[in-house]
């Protein structure tokens, strides 16, 4: 069965199992003494999904959930890191520190079972 139900009901599907993954992933820094500075920040870039404070530094998360942590690494495009870094920059000016504040960029990996895999510094900067 296809058509525009099916759609909405997949794409529904898709945020609720992205919901659950980034719930996931928040439990597992606050674990780890990272405190949630914000879900789901929007800037003019676009969205991102989790940013962490550890003191004065911050780390910014973006989360991917597939069936596989390899299948969820493949759908982070150069794009979307272009768009995180302009986002993160505009989060970055609302600190005390502005672009000083140290920061980094990890990429949380959930797979189908829940299992999550951290990559600090994703991107190569921060």
């Amino acid at each position: 069965m296809s058509g525009p139900r099916n759609r909405q009901h997949s794409g529904q599907r898709a945020y609720l199992a992205g919901a659950a993954a980034e719930d996931l992933v928040a439990k597992f820094y606050e674990q780890q003494g990272y405190s949630v500075a914000a879900r789901r920040w929007r800037g003019d870039g676009g969205e991102i999904d989790l940013i962490f404070r550890q003191g004065a530094a911050l780390v910014f998360v973006e989360v991917k959930q597939s069936k596989t942590t390899a299948r969820a690494a493949a759908r982070i495009t150069p794009a979307q890191i272009e768009r995180i870094y302009a986002s993160a920059g505009q989060f970055l000016d609302t600190e005390p520190a502005g672009q000083l504040t140290e920061s980094r960029f990890d990429v949380a990996l959930v797979d189908g079972s829940g299992q999550i895999e951290i990559i600090e510094n994703a991107f190569g900067q921060g």
